[in-house]
């Protein structure tokens, strides 16, 4: 435990893989949502069936994106992968750009995950050779 009076370093509190996934969900957002009128105007989905399917994810994304802290948005984020690339059976076009969103969200969790248990390692041998008084 560390002794509340002691400085934290802020560096240490830091999360690239939140940091890297809220980066793809928000922009997973802003792709879902314009894929809304595209499925009204050019695949010809009804505006009743586009836009709850549609906009509902867009701000699901966002929703998630600020809910990062918690191990179990990530979770949340994995099965908002999956809606946007079945979104493609209402546009085709959504498989491929739920596609790309899924591909970047599975590298953006990977790499972020590994990227923090190096830093924890890190952390872990700087304290041990550098013990506070």
């Amino acid at each position: 435990m560390s002794d509340p009076t002691t400085p934290v370093d802020p560096e240490r509190d830091k999360s690239p893989r939140r940091a890297m996934c809220a980066a793809v969900l928000s922009l997973e957002a802003i792709a879902v949502g314009l894929s809304t009128p595209v499925m009204i105007g050019i695949s010809e989905v009804r505006p009743g069936v586009a836009l709850p399917l549609g906009l509902g994810l867009a701000v699901l994304c966002v929703l998630v994106a600020g809910m990062l802290r918690r191990e179990s948005a990530y979770l949340i984020g994995h099965v908002l992968q999956v809606g946007a690339v079945a979104l493609g059976f209402l546009s085709p076009l959504m498989f491929v750009v739920g596609g790309i969103f899924a591909l970047l969200w599975g590298t953006a969790y990977g790499l972020g995950r590994k990227i923090e248990d190096e830093r924890a390692a890190a952390f872990a041998e700087y304290d041990r050779q550098h013990p506070t008084p």
